[in-house]
């Protein structure tokens, strides 16, 4: 595998663990509120490859116990199983953030995997908005993940204009039965879509609001505002 960067130290990414992140170039959506779009439209080297990432991952063992692999969208990459069971073999706890397009290779992962957080970015009628027709990859991989045994969240940005009131229930359906759903606030600035540079997020108590419709469907809502 390459990659296009590593965040060394990180507190949040990985829930009770500190861990570095790596993350993987290209992606297969076109959310337009994307920060790493760089990474999505301009995967461009120098690439830090397999063998150097573990280098560094093997000098920060004192420093954390865990590693997130994130994107871009890292099940675009075939032998992304393969070094997740590395980085097992190494001795770390592995989470992996997915848009959840590729089930196949998710399910490949899912043995070296403790933790995956798979996005739900809106209602699924409104996944035109990000690129893309066809959902049906993407409703495997949530039934997957909500039979399965490896722990999970479900997890949203709320971005006005792509999730709105009326796209919650939706969600909710979509997730019913789940065991976690986290809200994220979205955060303006440097976005593919320039008009959500300057886009005003929703206040926090519209995301509370969110969050109790929510509950009626999962066993755990998170809000990370």
């Amino acid at each position: 595998m390459k990659f296009s960067g590593i965040e060394k130290t990180s507190f949040i990414d990985f829930p009770d663990r500190v861990a570095s992140v790596l993350f993987t170039p290209g992606c297969n959506l076109r959310c337009p509120y994307c920060h790493n779009w760089r990474l999505v439209l301009e995967p461009r080297g120098p690439f830090l490859s397999e063998e150097k990432v573990l280098q560094i991952l093997r000098s920060r063992m004192k420093y954390i116990d865990a590693v997130v692999v994130t994107g871009g969208e890292p099940t675009l990459h075939k032998d992304l199983p393969q070094f997740l069971r590395r980085l097992k073999d190494e001795g770390f706890a592995v989470k992996l953030d997915t848009n959840g397009f590729f089930p196949d290779v998710l399910l490949e992962c899912l043995p070296y995997v403790d933790y995956v957080a798979l996005d739900v970015k809106t209602s699924p009628e409104k996944y035109t908005l990000l690129g893309t027709k066809e959902i049906g990859s993407y409703l495997q991989t949530v039934e997957i993940l909500k039979e399965g045994v490896t722990d999970y969240e479900f997890r949203s940005t709320i971005v006005p204009q792509i999730i709105e009131d009326e796209d919650i229930p939706k969600m909710g359906e979509l997730v019913k039965g789940a065991k976690r759903f986290a809200f994220q606030q979205f955060i303006p600035g440097d976005t593919l879509d320039e008009r959500f540079n300057k886009i005003q997020p929703y206040p926090n108590d519209k995301i509370a609001k969110f969050a109790e419709v929510m509950r009626k469907y999962v066993n755990e809502v998170i809000m990370r505002i």
